[in-house]
């Protein structure tokens, strides 16, 4: 047994606020896409009961690897896989757009999905009308485009939605207004359809001009009236969006990313930060479909970026993989770790469906051997800490230097940085830990994350951020740990008890004494 005295000014300095949040909001989506469009990842027979097996078997599937979310795309072409009076049946469903397909698909899925414990994200294309090639006059006679053709745009010969028009605004909230009023979805879910990519800008117009911002700002205005429908149909219902991986590079926009490749802002007009900052959507998914050390697109840089983006707000973050790439999918386990890290980060969803079930680059193999050492268990909340154990008799050391004193074995410490005391939360030199409680340390430069392991215990503290993470929960700070003439400077209290100390309090000589034993 050691003893380690610090001699601090008051009690409360040394007390945190345990805030444990709710697994399935806290680094536990674990997501898959499931594409109708071209019958991807949905069954391209036409037979309803074969087609009700086959997804079945799809789910059985993706829970046994650990999947429990499947966000399944339900409007591909402005049309239906549900029981709509707006927009026609889906021909990826029977070959004919249009043709009733002999059940509701969508109130069948959610069924099954949610037997299976899993959530279900209606997902929507919110302005797409057809993909390349096909014309007006191919679909349903019903289909409000071919009503109404003035409704759209053409670009790369595809058809899309004009975003400018009021009526194609009401017509998207009626859409999703009819979704959440009939049916028990989880969420509703976009995608990054939102102008033509590239679409064209009059002679004379920059990226930044007028035009383009009147584009975006038509943009923002669906998204929030997207939001304000839900709120008003059924609250409970999230909305989320998986837009490019890249907002902005960091030579368009110095608050960017260290990137250089499409920019969501400026290639599709959607300006996700926006979105975020104003919370107009519950989660945000970027698709950051690249490798670790992309030349163009680092898959870190990204995640810290994005992690950075949503600070301060209640948008949950999760990130989009591309195990459809062999370099993504021979990686993911790095990927997933990498995650980690970014205590932002709340989980993940993958594309395709098809890639994982057929084991591309071993990532079913690698997903369903990681989840299955991670299973959400129910929150464990740590006891307040209570000053009622603190003793009166205490070794005494005489502080005349006007500064909080470290003292450790009855030795005077000289340390870098003296302990800091805000907030009721003292923060000492993380070489006080290394050196004294026997933990190991791992510094992330990147992600600016430290790393305190020992014994089953292990503690991530991000510089900056008032989160800590111990093990698999989550934990408000009341002050963050931060970089003082580069050194470490990370809460004591929160440290010792988590590795079993006994502390101390002498309120009268301003010191706190810790036992623990090394």
């Amino acid at each position: 047994m050691k003893k380690l005295i610090l001699s601090l000014c008051a009690l409360s300095a040394l007390s945190f606020n345990p805030k444990v949040q709710a697994m399935n909001r806290m680094n536990n989506m674990r997501g898959i896409w499931i594409s109708t469009v071209y019958n991807l990842d949905f069954p391209k027979t036409t037979n309803p009961e074969l087609q009700k097996q086959e997804f079945k078997s799809y789910l059985d599937e993706l829970r046994e690897i650990g999947i429990n979310t499947v966000i399944v795309q339900i409007r591909p072409s402005a049309d239906a896989f549900y029981n709509s009076k707006i927009n026609p049946w889906s021909k990826f469903l029977t070959g004919s757009q249009g043709q009733y397909p002999g059940y509701d698909p969508l109130e069948f899925m959610i069924e099954e999905a949610h037997k299976r414990g899993m959530e279900f994200h209606a997902w929507l294309n919110p302005y797409r009308v057809t993909t390349e090639g096909t014309t007006l006059n191919e679909l349903s006679p019903t289909h409000p485009a071919r009503k109404n053709p003035n409704w759209t745009i053409s670009h790369n010969d595809a058809l899309f939605y004009n975003p400018e028009l009021e009526v194609v605004k009401v017509h998207i909230e009626e859409t999703i207004q009819e979704i959440v009023e009939n049916y028990n979805i989880d969420a509703i879910h976009f995608d990054d359809y939102f102008y033509p990519p590239n679409y064209p800008l009059p002679d004379g117009e920059l990226k930044d001009g007028i035009v383009a911002d009147k584009r975006r700002e038509h943009i923002n205005d669906m998204v929030k009236r997207v939001h304000d429908i839900i709120m008003e149909t059924n609250p409970s219902v999230k909305f989320g969006i998986s837009p490019m991986g890249i907002w902005k590079n960091d030579f368009s926009d110095l608050t960017g990313s260290s990137t250089t490749g499409g920019e969501s802002y400026y290639t599709i007009y959607a300006d996700t930060r926006t979105w975020i900052k104003n919370e107009w959507i519950d989660y945000i998914v970027p698709q950051i479909y690249w490798e670790i050390g992309h030349k163009s697109a680092d898959y870190e840089t990204l995640v810290k970026w994005w992690a950075n983006e949503v600070e301060g707000t209640d948008v949950d973050l999760y990130i989009g993989q591309g195990i459809y790439k062999d370099e993504v999918a021979m990686e993911i386990e790095q990927q997933l770790n990498i995650n980690k890290e970014y205590y932002k980060v709340k989980g993940s969803i993958f594309f395709t469906m098809d890639d994982l079930l057929d084991n591309r680059g071993s990532s079913k193999d690698t997903l369903k051997a990681y989840y299955s050492g991670s299973n959400p268990q129910p929150p464990k909340i740590l006891p307040d800490i209570f000053t009622d154990n603190f003793a009166d008799n205490f070794t005494r050391f005489e502080n005349n230097t006007g500064q909080t004193m470290l003292v450790i074995n009855g030795e005077v410490i000289n340390t870098p940085e003296p302990p800091i005391l805000e907030n009721g939360t003292t923060l000492v030199p993380i070489r006080v830990i290394t050196e004294y409680f026997g933990a190991k340390v791992t510094w992330n430069n990147n992600a600016k994350t430290v790393s305190i392991k020992k014994d089953s215990k292990n503690i991530l503290l991000t510089i900056g951020h008032h989160i800590a993470k111990i093990n698999d929960l989550f934990y408000e700070l009341k002050l963050a740990p931060r970089l003082v003439n580069n050194t470490t400077m990370v809460p004591i209290r929160l440290i010792s008890e988590q590795f079993g100390a006994e502390i101390k309090w002498h309120g009268e000589d301003k010191v706190v004494e810790i036992n623990f034993n090394h």
